[in-house]
């Protein structure tokens, strides 16, 4: 009986061992989950604060516009054209996106198309590679492809001798607005 005993305590004394072993280990994964919970907590509640702190810091180009006269982006094959440098060893790969204001001036920009596209390329080969590297260069390019455009389809262009003009005046007062609101520069390399 005596060895008998003694093989009884044993076994309960593992027992009471491993409840107090699994009281441990629930106790520390659930302080684990709520240190998680409150380090999200306080993440999402500084997270919140900066971005209140930085509301009144956003550019007005991120303005919403109003979506029933949002406009239409029609991007155009990349052209290759020979620059107007001295040697005629200068090249520029050169991809655009014409802005524009709606769809029914979209499909009015496809029909002139070929003619559009020629006369951008007549614009571009008579720059040179300086003039295309600089940010003036650029921006004039893309005021005299909106003036060709408007020229092709029939639009006041941006001409500025014919804004010195009176009777121009008159003609641009009563002229549709131009449908090309910007030009964009979608690639530009200069070889």
């Amino acid at each position: 009986m005596s060895a008998a005993a003694a093989t009884a305590v044993p076994a309960e004394a593992p027992k009471k061992k491993s409840k107090k072993l699994l009281f441990i280990i629930v106790g520390v994964v659930l302080l684990a989950l709520i240190g998680a919970g409150a380090a999200l907590f306080i993440m999402k509640k500084n997270a919140a604060a900066a971005n209140d702190e930085y509301a009144d810091d956003e550019p007005v180009a991120h303005v919403a516009k109003d979506p029933k006269h949002a406009p239409v982006f029609l991007p155009l094959e990349n052209m290759v054209v020979n620059l107007a440098d001295a040697g005629g060893t200068r090249f520029i790969q050169l991809g655009l996106t014409l802005q524009l204001q709606d769809a029914k001036t979209e499909s009015d920009v496809k029909t002139y198309m070929p003619s559009i596209r020629s006369d951008i390329l007549m614009l571009i080969s008579q720059r040179t590679a300086d003039e295309m590297l600089q940010i003036q260069g650029k921006e004039k390019l893309a005021n005299d492809i909106i003036a060709a455009i408007s020229k092709e389809m029939g639009y006041e262009g941006s001409d500025h001798a014919e804004a010195e003009d009176a009777t121009a005046k008159k003609k641009k007062a009563k002229a549709p607005p131009n449908p090309v609101q910007a030009v964009l520069f979608s690639s530009l390399i200069v070889q």
